[in-house]
C-alpha cells in the first residue's frame, strides 16, 4: 500500500538529525548548537517544518489504521517526541531573540495541522499528545495574531512564505478548537487580500522552484470564508479559462528533470498540492457546475504525476514529498472546517 510507503518515509526522517538546515539567528556563540538542542521534538528530517509534518504525516496515517507493526512503531515514534518536555524546549526556542518570523508563516500552519488532527481524534494516545503540544499551539496562534495586523499585503509566492497556504491551515485549526478570534482576523484578512482579485496568471505557473500554486492556492482558501453561491462567481472572476468540457490538458503538471536538487523537486510537490487544491476547488462548487469534470480531471493528473515522484530514493524529496501525498490521498483538505 502507498500510505505503508509514505509512513516508512515519515518514520526514517523523524528521528534523522543530520543532515539538518536550519533557520537560526546567531545572536552571539552560545548559539551556535545541534538541531537537537535547539529542537528537542522536530530536530528531524532536514529542517524544523519538515520534522513537523513528517509528525502530522504518521498521526494523519495511525488515525486512519495501520497494521499492528506499524501501529506500535508509529505509537513509539510520537510518544518519543510529542512529550511535555521537548515542548519545552521547543516553546523556550521560539522565547528567544530573533525568532518573531521564525517559520512564519508555512511551519507555523502545519504546526497547527498536526494539532488539528490530534484534536480531532478521539484516542487516548491522541489526547495524551495533544496536551503535550498544546502550549507550542498557543505560541504558534500568538504569532498569527500579532503577524496579521501587521500584514499590508498578501505574499503571493509559491514556496514557504505563501500567505493563503499559511491562512488556510490556520484557519482549519482557529474553527476546530473555537477560537473566534483568530478565526475572524483570518477571515478578514483573506476577504480584504482576495475578494476583488481577478484573471489570476495561471499560465505563468509554476515557477521554477513552486511547490504550492499562488493561483490555486488563494482559491482554497477563498472556499474556505465564501458561500456556495459567492464562491462560484468568484471563481469565475478569479480563474476564467476553465474550462466546461471536462477536459484535463488546460493545466499541465510542473516537470522535475533532477530529483537530487532540493530546490527543483519542489516541482514535484506542486503537483500534489495542485491536485488537492483542485478537487477541493470542484467540491466546493454546485453539483452541476459544468467546471467541476476539468477541475476533477486536472486533479487526477497532477495526483498521478506527483504520487509516482514519491519515490524516497533521494532524500531531496523523500524528507519532505510523502507529507504533501498523504494530506491529497486521504482527502485532509475536504475535511476543512467551512464556516458558511
Amino acid at each position: 500500500m502507498q500510505e505503508s510507503h509514505f509512513l516508512e518515509l515519515a518514520l526514517d526522517c523523524v528521528d534523522r538529525e543530520y543532515p539538518y538546515k536550519i533557520s537560526h539567528v546567531l545572536q552571539d556563540d552560545s548559539d551556535a548548537r545541534t538541531p537537537r538542542d535547539m529542537h528537542p521534538a522536530f530536530y528531524g528530517c532536514y529542517d524544523w517544518h519538515s520534522a513537523v509534518h513528517g509528525h502530522w504525516l504518521i498521526v494523519r496515517l495511525l488515525r486512519g489504521g495501520l497494521d499492528a507493526d506499524a501501529e506500535l512503531a508509529a505509537t513509539a515514534a510520537l510518544d518519543r517526541h510529542l512529550t511535555p518536555e521537548a515542548m519545552v524546549g521547543e516553546v523556550a526556542y521560539f522565547a528567544r531573540e530573533g525568532t518573531a518570523s521564525f517559520e512564519r508563516p508555512y511551519g507555523l500552519a502545519w504546526l497547527l495541522q498536526l494539532g488539528t488532527e490530534l484534536r480531532e481524534w478521539d484516542d487516548p494516545r491522541a489526547r495524551r499528545w495533544a496536551a503535550a503540544l498544546e502550549p507550542l499551539e498557543s505560541v504558534v496562534a500568538d504569532r498569527y495574531r500579532s503577524w496579521l495586523p501587521n500584514l499590508a499585503y498578501p505574499i503571493r509566492i509559491g514556496t514557504h512564505n505563501q500567505s493563503a497556504f499559511g491562512f488556510a491551515l490556520a484557519l482549519d485549526w482557529a474553527r476546530t478548537v473555537g477560537d473566534e478570534a483568530l478565526e475572524a482576523q483570518l477571515v478578514e484578512a483573506s476577504l480584504t487580500f482576495h475578494r476583488d482579485d481577478r484573471a489570476c496568471p495561471i499560465g505563468y505557473e509554476p515557477s521554477g522552484e513552486d511547490f504550492l500554486s499562488p493561483c490555486l492556492m488563494e482559491a482554497d482558501l477563498m472556499r474556505r470564508v465564501l458561500d456556495e453561491d459567492a464562491y462560484s462567481q468568484w471563481l469565475t472572476d478569479f480563474l476564467p479559462g476553465i474550462p466546461t468540457d471536462g477536459s484535463a490538458g488546460w493545466l499541465e503538471p510542473g516537470v522535475v528533470l533532477d530529483p537530487s536538487d532540493g530546490k527543483l523537486v519542489h516541482l514535484d510537490g506542486v503537483n500534489l498540492s495542485r491536485a488537492w487544491n483542485l478537487e477541493a476547488i470542484a467540491d466546493a462548487l454546485p453539483q452541476d457546475d459544468p467546471r467541476r469534470a476539468s477541475l476533477m480531471a486536472a486533479s487526477a493528473r497532477h495526483a498521478e504525476s506527483g504520487i509516482a515522484s514519491v519515490t524516497g530514493d533521494d532524500y531531496a524529496g523523500g524528507h519532505w514529498l510523502a507529507s504533501f501525498a498523504t494530506y491529497l490521498t486521504t482527502q485532509r483538505a475536504l475535511e476543512a472546517p467551512i464556516g458558511r
